[in-house]
């Protein structure tokens, strides 16, 4: 059974079961709506009667089913769940809050609210609503035009969860989001940089390095999408030692190579292939967001494009100003940038080989 299926299985439970269990104990449950408009968010949140009454020092709970005693309540039950609520818009963060109602059929209390605001290309949540009980949960349907779209389930101890509207707006925060994502991976990731230094160690011309660019992008961008959507996950650690492999071929082809035939492209491509699995690893521990996977993606491997040809531009740039001052200093740098992506290179595969706990 599909995961969305699953949790709309559970939440249909969980509603069926809260007039069962609560005369017998409270029922660890809270229920939050939110529903996208042009103007903002709609919420509407759904609490048992105990656990409101245990926070707010109410006895007995049942008196929370008075609507004179809700009204004289609300403001302390807002103060409350405030900073509990963690509902905020990638455009607003400031919360409305609206009337405090009783709920006898569901045997708790029902609190609207709105941030008002553009419509929202992302909505962040983390909903911590009753701590006291670690085993309280808080079940979340996100709607879109009054369809849902979306189904969570919160306790103590989730993480904060991202929503990207079907919206441009989302589209745009999806792209803020992960651009920046892989740029970041790919500078912070030494073995993919040094793997395109060694690449561009014997220079050539722009027209050449824009080849071996291209097919490391095409090689990378094939195997990030395939594992991303799960379709071929090798596991790392088969990739990360291949990873390792790949330099030290690019080291060791610099200086056997000589003026032999130039085969940097194909090598890109290939070792691209390795490489993409690498990203993958990182963009699934990230997370990907299933109503915007397909922007998700797309803009992690264009961060990483982006990171990547602001590598190549510098370093490219830097060797061909050495080359064009001196052909022997020229050939020097490619001879010692070489041995060091080897040394690099098999000092990785070591580790990842051997001492995967990175105890070397």
């Amino acid at each position: 059974m599909p995961a969305a299926n699953i949790r709309a299985a559970a939440l249909a439970i969980c509603l069926v079961a809260v007039p069962t269990v609560a005369g017998a104990h409270p029922a660890p449950f809270s229920f939050l709506d939110l529903l996208i408009r042009a103007g903002g968010v709609d919420g509407t949140l759904v609490l048992h009667v105990e656990d409101v009454a245990h926070d707010l020092g109410i006895a007995p709970a049942d008196r929370l089913l008075d609507s004179s005693v809700t009204a004289q309540v609300r403001d302390r039950l807002v103060a409350l769940l405030q900073p509990r609520l963690g509902v905020r818009t990638d455009t607003a963060s400031v919360i409305e809050w609206g009337a405090l109602e009783p709920s006898a059929d569901r045997h708790g209390v029902v609190l609207r609210f709105r941030i008002p605001g553009p419509a929202p290309g992302a909505l962040y949540l983390r909903p911590r609503m009753f701590p006291y009980d670690p085993a309280h949960q808080t079940f979340v349907n996100v709607y879109e035009d009054d369809d849902i779209r979306q189904q969570l389930i919160f306790n103590v101890g989730s993480g904060e969860q991202i929503y990207y509207s079907g919206s441009t707006q989302g589209v745009l925060a999806v792209m803020r989001t992960f651009i920046p994502a892989g740029i970041h991976h790919i500078l912070i990731g030494p073995d993919h940089i040094l793997f395109l230094v060694g690449l561009l160690l014997l220079g050539g011309t722009w027209l050449a390095l824009v080849r071996i660019v291209t097919a490391f992008t095409i090689g990378h961008s094939i195997t990030l999408s395939l594992a991303a959507l799960s379709i071929v996950m090798p596991p790392a650690r088969v990739i990360e030692p291949a990873i390792a492999l790949s330099i030290v071929f690019v080291g060791a082809d610099n200086l056997v190579r000589g003026s032999g035939r130039d085969v940097r492209a194909w090598a890109a491509l290939a070792f691209g292939l390795i490489h993409g699995f690498g990203f993958a690893n990182v963009l699934r521990e990230f997370g990907l967001p299933a109503q915007a996977l397909g922007w998700s993606l797309f803009s992690f491997n264009l961060g990483v494009e982006i990171g990547q040809l602001g590598v190549v531009l510098i370093v490219a740039a830097a060797l061909a100003a050495i080359r064009r001052r001196s052909a022997v200093a020229g050939s020097r740098v490619a001879i010692a940038g070489s041995v060091i992506v080897i040394a690099a290179g098999v000092y990785w595969f070591i580790e990842r080989v051997f001492f995967p706990d990175g105890i070397l």
